[in-house]
Order: C-alpha cells, then sequence, then structure tokens
C-alpha cells in the first residue's frame, strides 16, 4: 500500500492522537507499505488563534514526538507539509474540478463555522488542500477517523472528477479506519479528549507523571456501585484506556469486581496509571534522547527533500495535462 496521512502541529501530543492515530501510523511501517507522514502546518494557518513563533516551535516539538513514538525517517517519509510547496499549486488545480456544493456540504467546516466569529476562506476550502496532499504522493490508502471519512471521500470524488476531464492519473485513496476506540475526556466523558476544551480534558504524552497522576485521581466516575449496575460513561472512559495499556487477565479482573458491585474507583485509577505510565515511559525517555541530539530539523529536511522528489514529477504530469507545461 502506499500511504499518506498527516497530522496539525496544534500543540500538545495526547492520548487520543497517540492511540487514534499515530500508533497505526506506526504500525503501517512494514516492508510492504510506504508510508508518508505529514506535519500538516498550512493547514494549521486555519485556525484563528495560530501564532507564528509558536507555530514554528510546535512543528519541532511534534516531530519529536512522532520520531519518539516510533515512526522511523528508515521506514517512512516524515516531512513538514510548507517545505513541498507543491502542495499548494496542486490545491489550486484540484479546487478547479471540485464541486462548490460537495465542499458546503461539509459536515466539520459547518461544526467550525458556527464556533468562530471570523470564518476563513481557508477553513472552508481545508477539504481541498487535504486531497492535494493525499493524491499528490498518489497514495491509494489513508488512516484516518470516521470524523474524516467525509472529507476522504470527498478527495476520492476529486481524483475521479481530475480523472475524468484529464485520463486516468490519480488513484481513488480507501480509508484504513483506527482499530482504537474513541477517548474521552476524564473530566467530562460526554467529549472527547482534545486540546480544544483546555488541559484537564486530555493527558499529553509528555506531561509531569504528577500531572498524569492527578488527572487520572480526579476522573469523573459515579456515585457508587450496586450488583449489575450499568456502567457510568466515566467509568467505561477508564475502562477503555485500560484496555488499551494493561493486560487482559487485570482489565477482566475489573470488569468482574465491577459486575458484583466490590469495584473500588480508587484501585482502578491506581492500576491504570501504573499501566499508562509503563507504557508512555519508553516513548518519553526516546524523546528526551532524540532532543539531545539535536537532529530533528536534519531529519525533516531529508524527509522534505524525498517529499520534493515525488512531488515534483507528479505535478510535471498534472501540469501537462490541464495544459499548463
Amino acid at each position: 500500500m502506499r500511504i499518506f496521512s498527516g497530522i496539525q502541529p496544534t500543540g500538545v501530543l495526547h492520548l487520543g492522537n497517540y492511540f487514534g492515530a499515530v500508533k497505526q501510523w506506526v504500525e503501517l511501517q512494514t516492508p510492504e507499505n510506504f508510508c508518508i507522514y505529514c506535519i500538516v502546518d498550512y493547514h494549521a494557518l486555519t485556525n484563528e488563534d495560530t501564532v507564528p513563533e509558536v507555530l514554528r516551535k510546535n512543528r519541532v516539538e511534534l516531530a519529536l514526538d512522532l520520531l519518539a513514538c516510533g515512526i522511523d525517517p528508515e521506514r517512512s517519509i516524515l516531512f513538514v507539509q510548507s517545505a513541498v510547496p507543491e502542495h499548494t499549486e496542486l490545491c489550486w488545480i484540484l479546487g478547479c474540478v471540485t464541486s462548490f456544493g460537495d465542499l458546503t456540504r461539509m459536515t466539520q467546516f459547518k461544526q467550525k463555522a458556527k464556533d468562530q466569529e471570523f470564518v476563513n476562506g481557508g477553513l472552508f476550502y481545508y477539504p481541498v488542500l487535504q486531497a492535494a496532499d493525499i493524491l499528490l504522493y498518489l497514495a491509494d490508502h489513508v488512516p484516518v477517523g470516521e470524523d474524516q471519512l467525509q472529507h476522504l471521500e470527498l478527495a476520492r470524488r476529486i481524483a475521479r472528477r481530475f480523472n475524468w476531464r484529464f485520463g486516468e492519473f490519480f488513484p481513488e485513496p480507501e480509508p484504513i479506519l483506527g482499530k482504537a476506540p474513541r477517548l474521552m475526556s476524564l473530566a467530562d466523558p460526554s467529549r472527547k479528549m482534545s486540546k480544544s476544551y483546555g488541559p484537564d480534558h486530555y493527558i499529553g504524552l509528555m506531561e509531569p507523571e504528577e500531572e498524569i497522576w492527578r488527572k487520572v485521581r480526579t476522573a469523573v466516575t459515579d456515585m457508587g456501585l450496586t450488583p449489575g449496575q450499568e456502567m457510568s460513561p466515566g467509568v467505561a472512559n477508564l475502562f477503555t484506556l485500560l484496555e488499551l495499556v494493561a493486560p487482559a487477565e487485570v482489565v477482566e479482573e475489573f470488569r468482574r469486581a465491577h459486575a458484583a458491585g466490590k469495584l473500588l474507583y480508587k484501585d482502578l485509577k491506581e492500576t491504570l496509571f501504573r499501566y499508562l505510565m509503563e507504557a508512555l515511559r519508553p516513548i518519553r525517555e526516546r524523546r528526551r534522547e532524540l532532543e539531545e541530539k539535536g537532529e530533528v530539523e536534519e531529519i525533516l529536511a531529508a524527509g522534505a527533500e524525498k517529499a520534493r522528489r515525488i512531488a515534483r514529477e507528479v505535478l510535471r504530469e498534472v501540469r501537462a495535462r490541464v495544459g499548463l507545461d
């Protein structure tokens, strides 16, 4: 498979990002797959609160996090989107075969526009740039969450429309859906784990241990148990996390205690914290080593050069097909 996926440099990488996307990226790095992973800083500009100095810092911080999690520059290409300007040129060309009606139906645009006083054009055009990101590398598979399926379907429609007008060239990329369940906020389990709601609503991979323990210790549960009681959303969320980091027999033991009405939430939280830190410590240690080596800028530059070699060839063919050569 030829795989492309991207992630915005919007700050802290949290457990939802890791288990929902990055862990899958790492697992896809096999000899059979050609993996291209992109830090999509053009997309980050659609956020109205983006600060230039912070964006520059976040790109490097995110690259360190991804490398620490297991993204291997020997087995995949890792680069920053803006280092390959072909993304934006292809975006314009693909925009000319994109239906305005399709863009107006994008649910993510509607949701974000509803929450913003000023709605920039980049937010509306976001799915076209996303399609360009994917098609520029002739990717045939894209790891996505369910919330991105509509955008990927649009990318397929754009590829189909281009091929109809200018001859078969782009593949229609297929989704690779993540197997990990959605993680919810420990402070409010009715919301997904997200930086948007504030620091109490996510657990960052590199947060101090004492801060992670505070968030686990104060996680929302319920008023108490009776035998056979249905699991509350907060408790279910703790079990979801435990299943991701602990052995199956440990999870099963706690499930039996819950069903019998004998589960002590204090024990559940302490066990979750212990196994969570066991899972995170190797990643945190690798990040410290990478930071000390100071090679991340070189890794990103080498990745951008590899990506650009592909992008130039693809765009050269696209320009020829549409009459811009």
